[in-house]
C-alpha cells in the first residue's frame, strides 16, 4: 500500500497539468479535463483489464474534440462521449478488442503523428495568447504572420516566451539530476511559469475558472436537437473517430505497460469495456472522452506501483484538488499549458523511427506519411480511413504475387505449357494478360492454373474470355491451335 500511495501522488502531479492543458486547448473549461482524470480513476481504475495503466484525457484527441467542439457547440460534447463509450461497451462485450491489435503500425503512428503536426501548429498561437484560424492547413499558413506579429506585441511576446521556456524544458529536464526529477516536468514547468507570471505581473492570459460544478454539464435534448441541424453524418464520423481512436490508443498503450512490468498481462477486452465504461460516464457529466495514457501509466509504473489502488487514489487526489482549490487554477498561464502540449505534440512525431522504417520497409513508410499528411490536410476521420485504405491496398498488392511461366522448350508439334503460379486478383490481372497475349497465335496452349493459391473472380472470368479469343482465332484462320486450360479444383 506504501508504494501505491507513493506512485500515486506521483502519477497525480502528472496528471494535473496534463487534465488541465488538454482540456483548454480542447476549448472546453480547464475544470472538465480533471472530471475525465478522477472518472479514469475512480471509475475506470476500478474495473478489471489492465491493473496499472492509467486513463484520463489525451492529447490525442485535443484535435478531434476542438473540432467536434468548434463545429457542433460544447453541449454535444457530452453527447459523443457517452455514445463512444457505449460502443466501445459493445466492442468489449463482443470480445473485438484483441482485434485492434490488426491495425497497421503504420497508421496509427501516422495518425499520431498527423495529430501532433495539427497540435503543433493550434498551440503555437495559444504560445502567444492569439487564436488559431481553425483547420490544419490554415493554421500551418499563419504562422508566419502570426510569429512576425508577436514580435511585434510585447505582450504576446512576452507569452510566447513564457511558453518556449516551458518547451525548452520539458526537453531538457531528463538531462538534470535525479533529485530535482523527483518532480514530474509538467508540473515544474507550471510551477516555475506560474510564480514568474505572479512575481513581475506579467500581462499574459491566463486558465478561466468555472469552478467544478459550474463547468459540468450534462447532455440534454436541446444538444441531440443542434447536433442534427448541424449534421447528422458529421456527427456519426466524429463519434466513430473518437470511438476507434480512443480503444487504439488505450489499447496499443496496454500493450506497451505490459512490457515495463512483470505483473498479469492485459485483457484486452475487459479492458475496453473498462473505458467505455468510463467514457460512458464522462459523456453523462459533458466532459472530455478518455484514453489509457502511456506518459501517466509509465510514470505509474516506475514510481513503484503494484496494484489498482495507485490510479484510484491519483483520481482521489484530482478530485480534492478540484473541489478544494478550484481557484488555483486561474494562476496558470495558459502560455505554460500550450508549451506542455507543443512538446507533447512533437513526441508523437515518430522521428527516431522514420529512417530506419523507410530503408527497411518503404512502403510502411509512405502510409505513415500519407496518414499524416490526410490528417493535416482534412481532418482526424478523413485521415484514419485514408491510411487504412491505403494499408489494406498495399497488403492486397503485396499478397497478390504471380508468376506466369512458359514452357519454352516444349515441342513444337505439341502445346506450349504456361503454368501460372501464386495470387490471381484483379490486381495482378493486367500482367497476367499481358504474358498470354504475348504467345504464338497458332499454337496449341496448355494453361496450368493448377499451381494457383488463390483464384478470384475477375481473373477466372477474364482467362477464360482469353482461352475463347485465342479458340476463336485459329478457327478463323483455319489453325490447328487450340487452349486447354487446367482449373484447380477449388
Amino acid at each position: 500500500m506504501r508504494a501505491d500511495l507513493t506512485a500515486s501522488v506521483v502519477v497525480f502531479l502528472v496528471a494535473l497539468p496534463l487534465c488541465v492543458g488538454v482540456a483548454v486547448a480542447s476549448g472546453v473549461p480547464a475544470e472538465l479535463g480533471l472530471v475525465t482524470g478522477i472518472v479514469g480513476g475512480l471509475v475506470t481504475g476500478l474495473l478489471p483489464g489492465s491493473s496499472l495503466q492509467v486513463s484520463g484525457p489525451a492529447a490525442g484527441l485535443t484535435v478531434l474534440v476542438l473540432e467536434a467542439v468548434n463545429e457542433f457547440g460544447l453541449g454535444a460534447l457530452g453527447v459523443f462521449v457517452l455514445t463512444a463509450g457505449v460502443l466501445q461497451l459493445g466492442m468489449g462485450a463482443l470480445r473485438l478488442g484483441r482485434w485492434f491489435r490488426a491495425i497497421s503500425i503504420a497508421v496509427v503512428e501516422g495518425m499520431l503523428a498527423g495529430i501532433g503536426l495539427v497540435l503543433i501548429a493550434g498551440q503555437l498561437y495559444a504560445m502567444a495568447d492569439a487564436k488559431a484560424p481553425g483547420s490544419g492547413p490554415a493554421n500551418l499558413a499563419g504562422l508566419p504572420e502570426m510569429l512576425i506579429r508577436t514580435a511585434r506585441t510585447p505582450e504576446a511576446l512576452t507569452a510566447f516566451a513564457l511558453g518556449a521556456v516551458t518547451v525548452v524544458l520539458m526537453a531538457f529536464w531528463k538531462h538534470l539530476p535525479p533529485k530535482v526529477r523527483v518532480v514530474p516536468a509538467p508540473l515544474a514547468a507550471v510551477a516555475l511559469t506560474t510564480t514568474v507570471v505572479a512575481l513581475f505581473a506579467l500581462p499574459v492570459k491566463r486558465v478561466e475558472v468555472q469552478g467544478l460544478l459550474g463547468a459540468i454539464r450534462p447532455p440534454s435534448t436541446d444538444d441531440l436537437g443542434r447536433i442534427t441541424d448541424a449534421g447528422v453524418v458529421g456527427a456519426i464520423g466524429t463519434v466513430v473517430a473518437i470511438t476507434l481512436i480512443a480503444s487504439a490508443e488505450s489499447l496499443f498503450s496496454a500493450a506497451a505497460v505490459d512490457r515495463l512490468h512483470s505483473g498479469p498481462g492485459t485483457d484486452y477486452d475487459k479492458e475496453l469495456m473498462a473505458q467505455g465504461a468510463g467514457n460512458a460516464f464522462c459523456g453523462a457529466l459533458g466532459a472530455l472522452p478518455m484514453t489509457a495514457v502511456i506518459v501517466r501509466s509509465a510514470a505509474n509504473v516506475q514510481a513503484g506501483a503494484r496494484t489498482k489502488a495507485s490510479r484510484v487514489l491519483h483520481g482521489l487526489w484530482l478530485l480534492l484538488f478540484a473541489a478544494l482549490v478550484p481557484a488555483a487554477l486561474g494562476l496558470i498561464p495558459v502560455a505554460a499549458l500550450a508549451g506542455i502540449l507543443v512538446f507533447s505534440g512533437w513526441k508523437l512525431i515518430p522521428l527516431k523511427e522514420l529512417g530506419p522504417l523507410w530503408r527497411e520497409h518503404r512502403g510502411e513508410a509512405l502510409i505513415l506519411m500519407a496518414t499524416a499528411i490526410a490528417i493535416v490536410a482534412t481532418n482526424m476521420f478523413e485521415g484514419v480511413l485514408a491510411g487504412l485504405l491505403l494499408a489494406v491496398a498495399k497488403t492486397a498488392w503485396e499478397t497478390s504475387h504471380v508468376q506466369v511461366q512458359v514452357d519454352e522448350d516444349s515441342d513444337r508439334s505439341g502445346p506450349l505449357r504456361v503454368v501460372v503460379s501464386g495470387n490471381a486478383t484483379f490486381l495482378r490481372l493486367p500482367r497476367i494478360l499481358d504474358s498470354l497475349e504475348g504467345l504464338p497465335k497458332d499454337r496449341h496452349i496448355e494453361l496450368d492454373l493448377l499451381d494457383l493459391r488463390h483464384l478470384d473472380h475477375a481473373c477466372s472470368t477474364a482467362l477464360a474470355n482469353w482461352a475463347d479469343r485465342h479458340n476463336k482465332h485459329n478457327k478463323h484462320n483455319k489453325e490447328e491451335g487450340a487452349t486447354r486450360v487446367l482449373m484447380p479444383t477449388g
